[in-house]
């Protein structure tokens, strides 16, 4: 019987990916997204992506998202905590395996993999150590479609917030700046993807600077929830 797996879900291309490589492997059976979205945003942590684009890419994928709510500015002490109370509720109930999109980062990989055994849980990491260069333009060449919404403008021209992921985008990055952001340097929102059962229709929005970063609002194409 394939193993029970949630995923942590970004909402961006790697994840995508490591999903998509996954729910093609028949040692697993992915039950369903988990993301952490920032309260008085609703926005996904990190990234910025508007909840309402999150369900949508959930709707896509046909699978269910658990959602773990933190403050603006959380500590990492709460953020243990409500991930904790997350991983231990109904949703997880027969579900002992949680899957990332971490390539090669290996305090990262510890550092899940030590909570998650706080809880009884275990990480798995489908996409670790593969050659970054290589897998991004894996991405690009498997179908996935993206736009980068947020850029640290340490690694970065604010410039590159509201790119397509694409051939040019990976052309253009600077020196020493990791083809998937893997260093945080940019993050992306998935519209589109092998896997997704229709495309998410959407355009980009607002472009703004906020304490070293750069974010590139992602709109649905037709706004139901709030005003642009």
């Amino acid at each position: 019987m394939p193993t029970p797996i949630v995923f942590s879900w970004s909402a961006g291309k790697d994840s995508a990916f490591g999903l998509w490589t996954l729910l093609r492997d028949k040692a697993y059976d992915v039950r369903a997204l988990l993301t952490t979205l920032t309260e008085g945003y609703d926005r996904v942590s990190l990234s910025g992506v508007r909840e309402e684009l999150l369900d949508q890419q959930a709707e896509a994928l046909g699978l269910p998202v658990i959602k773990v709510r933190i403050p603006p500015a959380c500590v990492n002490e709460l953020y243990e905590q409500r991930m904790a109370s997350t991983l231990a509720a109904d949703e997880f109930r027969g579900i002992d395996h949680v899957a990332f999109s971490d390539l090669f980062l290996a305090n990262v990989r510890a550092y899940r993999e030590e909570r998650l055994g706080r809880v009884g849980k275990h990480g798995v990491f489908p996409l670790w150590g593969r050659d970054t260069g290589k897998l991004a333009r894996a991405v690009v060449t498997a179908g996935f479609r993206a736009i980068v919404v947020c850029v640290d403008l340490r690694a970065l021209d604010p410039s590159f917030a509201g790119r397509a992921f694409d051939g040019d985008f990976l052309a253009d990055l600077p020196h020493g700046v990791d083809p998937c952001g893997e260093n945080g340097e940019f993050h992306t929102f998935v519209w589109d993807g092998p896997m997704y059962r229709v495309p998410i229709s959407c355009r980009t929005g607002q472009v703004v600077t906020r304490e070293g970063f750069v974010y590139c609002d992602v709109l649905p194409a037709c706004p139901t929830s709030r005003a642009d």
